[in-house]
């Protein structure tokens, strides 16, 4: 019988010697280095698509026989497990199984894993207590470098707001809006290559509401923020109102994205420059990551109340880098926040947090809901605890294209 382990790990532990510690240290699950295994993850994802551009060809394909680098996040795991299944090895170790996955594709790996664990050794790396594998053995996290056996508890209650100390800073100018709704989408349909994607879209999202966007991978969550927040082209001839004007009669993008707060987990991906965390919150003034031009004293004295009220203000001058992944994904929040823009939109924004940093972001997206007029669009999977939306537009494919229902 395999005895399968998880090493339930923190955005303080190195990943990548982690996996060196399960392949090469006997004394944590029995040395590796002469058995065959495999590594499903992200950093094998990767690995393949730059081997992708630089042969030219593929060597794992997805069920449409394509490639992964223009595949869904779903479709790419969904293809990488079947290959290394088919290679049938002695141990697999997954890492960050359900990250970006619909409830779906979620249901259907855990499925095909669970099989698999009859007679395949799996090593699970997940940095969220309830992502662990149900039929996992043993249980383990890293202490002073060491390996120790843990024993899951039930979650505690999430942090409360009271985590951030003192009220947010109020807007340096006021941009909110005199119209309501702020969003307005009115049978909207959206085909690609005569594929229907959208159906008839009715939604509104109206000054001070936070709601949650979810759906399936492919339902149209992502075409649905490019026609709010970027240029896409089919938003033009439609029936979309943003902040009180036609989408296409007048405002420019850039004019529109200036009423808009926007954070992604993304933003955070390889991301290397070397700017100090206030630096990094007072650039939202100019809509730049990073800052390039001189704030005013104003402008300063709100990012140093910001900074405060995350706790961040001893350490201002710091490089952001230096901060866990969590208090950077604050730092950015409280960026897309300083000039309290009329809409906050947040696109899967937990994807690579441990549980202590989802705390943490559940606590201030709750208190700028409280605390502010700006509406919230959250667009993710997951329903964290914690996290109270008070509206859920859920997108439900269909052959003629995704209609949309409020749950």
């Amino acid at each position: 019988m395999n005895n399968h382990v998880a090493v339930y790990i923190s955005n303080k532990d190195s990943k990548q010697k982690l996996i060196e510690r399960l392949q090469y240290e006997a004394e944590f699950v029995g040395e590796l280095s002469n058995l065959k295994g495999a590594l499903f993850s992200e950093i094998t994802i990767n690995k393949i698509i730059k081997e992708e551009r630089i042969h030219g060809r593929f060597d794992v394909e997805t069920k449409t026989k394509k490639g992964l680098e223009y595949a869904s996040q779903g479709e790419r795991k969904k293809a990488l497990l079947h290959h290394i299944i088919a290679k049938n090895p002695e141990y697999i170790i997954v890492d960050n199984v359900f990250g970006n996955l619909d409830i779906k594709a979620q249901k259907d790996i855990k499925s095909t894993l669970a099989a698999l664990s009859r007679k395949t050794q799996i090593i699970q790396i997940s940095k969220r207590r309830e992502d662990i594998l149900p039929f996992i053995d043993k249980v383990f996290r890293l202490e002073d470098n060491r390996l120790v056996e843990f024993k899951p508890e039930p979650n505690k209650n999430p942090i409360s707001k009271e985590i951030f100390l003192g009220d947010l800073p109020k807007a340096y100018w006021s941009i909110s809006e005199k119209v309501n709704p702020i969003v307005k989408f009115t049978d909207v349909s959206v085909a690609y290559r005569e594929r229907p994607i959208l159906n008839a879209i009715n939604w509104e999202i109206k000054k001070g509401e936070f709601w949650q966007l979810t759906g399936p991978n492919g339902s149209g969550k992502s075409t649905i923020l490019s026609m709010i927040f970027g240029d896409n082209p089919k938003a033009f001839g439609q029936e979309i109102v943003l902040f009180g004007v036609k989408k296409g009669s007048g405002e420019s993008v850039w004019e529109i994205k200036q009423k808009i707060g926007y954070f992604s987990s993304d933003m955070l991906r390889g991301f290397t420059r070397l700017d100090s965390i206030g630096n990094m919150i007072v650039s939202g003034f100019f809509d730049t990551i990073g800052l390039y031009k001189t704030p005013t004293n104003a402008q300063i004295k709100i990012a140093q109340h910001w900074l405060q009220v995350l706790g961040l203000f001893d350490i201002r001058k710091s490089d952001f880098l230096s901060l866990s992944r969590g208090y950077q994904s604050l730092v950015m929040i409280a960026r897309a926040m300083i000039k309290h823009p009329p809409l906050l939109i947040l696109d899967e924004p937990t994807n690579g947090l441990d549980d202590t940093d989802v705390k943490l972001f559940t606590a201030l997206i709750n208190k700028i809901a409280l605390e502010t007029e700006t509406a919230i669009l959250y667009v993710s999977h997951r329903k964290e605890k914690g996290l109270d939306p008070s509206f859920v537009y859920r997108l439900i494919p269909h052959d003629t294209g995704s209609t949309g229902v409020i749950v």
